[in-house]
């Protein structure tokens, strides 16, 4: 019997050179290695070196040294730039760099860089407290609102972060980069330019009692649920990029309850039929401002079931449609930029969401897009 012959088995001419010339002919390209790591609202920290004549920022990392593995590499910048021992929980993006991309310095004889980015987590208060720089090497540090952050990066350098950024909060597979770009399929997050929504004040308790009667209550947002236990969350474009929020907005003079503002605008923003509206909570603001300063009010927080998602569709308010994007409860949290409050208020809409309508705890799956054709509920 003749056993099969698979296509390595057939050696090439080149294979067959001598050692030190095949050597010689193999591709040679720097290693690099860094990581992202966020606060706890989710603003990704970034470097100020000393030696980048341009001035521009970079994500903690270095260059991968001779016989160095690059998750030890990232592992030892990490302590020697912020003085932290951080462990490395996934490789987020993989990317190769040009010899000839225009972001290099042209006096860079650069044979060309493969970097590799992984996810060096969250920190708590005290770990960023603990941040300690090597001045000689780097002036100072921050945690950047993504839009923000990608100001600061070289572009490419700034596309690379996004992406690995988004891996981790979309739990999509390792993105493949070349000089900045997809090579594969792009995620829902990259596709729509979803940035991490920040807010100055994350940190506001939600109160679960009912608003106090002479508190007005000037905004409605719901975790609406699909029968699988995710939420619908909506992301509004823009020139710097779309921000998510949850279904839901202003409460108009014409709506009667706070509900009806949530109906309005689901429909309207998501084109989502809902039912069953409860109201989980309300968040105290105190100044009013983005609504013209009117004082003191109650931005109400529920949770309601989808019944039905139809076509995409413009939203008479921006005049443009919305994207429309199916995550976890805690995927939402985190794209909110609420912090750990925010992952306590989508665990408890999650369990009001089991209790009330028997639904299922969403399970880790990547953030996914709503056809623009709408979908069917089972």
């Amino acid at each position: 019997m003749t056993s099969p012959v698979s296509p390595s088995d057939h050696v090439s001419p080149r294979a067959a050179l001598p050692a030190a010339q095949y050597a010689v002919s193999r591709h040679a390209a720097w290693l690099g290695a860094a990581a992202i790591i966020t606060d706890e609202v989710g603003r990704v920290l970034l470097v100020h070196p000393t030696y980048r004549e341009d001035d521009s920022w970079l994500l903690p990392g270095g260059v991968v040294e001779a016989g160095e593995h690059p998750h030890v590499t990232c592992r030892r910048e990490i302590t020697e730039e912020l003085g932290l021992d951080l462990p490395l929980s996934a490789v987020l993006a993989v990317h190769s760099f040009s010899p000839h991309h225009p972001d290099l310095q042209p006096a860079m004889a650069c044979p060309g860089e493969i970097r590799f980015v992984f996810d060096g987590g969250t920190l708590r208060p005290d770990q960023v407290e603990a941040i300690r720089l090597p001045h000689e090497e780097l002036s100072e540090y921050a945690f950047l609102e993504t839009r923000d952050a990608v100001q600061r990066l070289r572009p490419v350098d700034g596309r690379i972060m996004l992406a690995a950024y988004r891996a981790r909060l979309g739990n999509t597979a390792t993105a493949h980069l070349a000089d900045g770009r997809h090579i594969l399929g792009v995620p829902a997050l990259d596709r729509h330019d979803v940035h991490v929504r920040y807010r100055p004040h994350w940190d506001s308790p939600l109160n679960q009692g009912p608003v106090p009667g002479p508190l007005p209550v000037q905004q409605a947002w719901a975790w609406c649920f699909v029968p699988d236990g995710r939420v619908v969350l909506v992301a509004d474009p823009g020139p710097r990029g779309a921000l998510p929020m949850l279904p839901g907005g202003t409460v108009e003079t014409t709506d009667a309850t706070p509900e009806d503002t949530l109906h309005r605008e689901a429909a309207e923003e998501a084109q989502l039929t809902l039912t069953d509206p409860v109201r989980l909570g309300w968040v105290l603001d105190e100044t009013g401002e983005v609504y013209g300063g009117v004082g003191s009010n109650a931005r109400l927080r529920l949770a309601a079931r989808v019944t039905g998602v139809g076509p995409a569709a413009v939203d008479p308010a921006s005049g443009h449609p919305f994207a429309r994007l199916l995550a976890t409860p805690a995927q939402a949290a985190a794209l909110l930029g609420w912090g750990p409050p925010g992952a306590r208020q989508a665990q408890l809409a999650a369990e009001t969401a089991h209790e009330r309508w028997g639904l299922p705890t969403a399970r880790p799956a990547a953030i996914e897009e709503i056809p623009a054709e709408g979908m069917r509920l089972t």
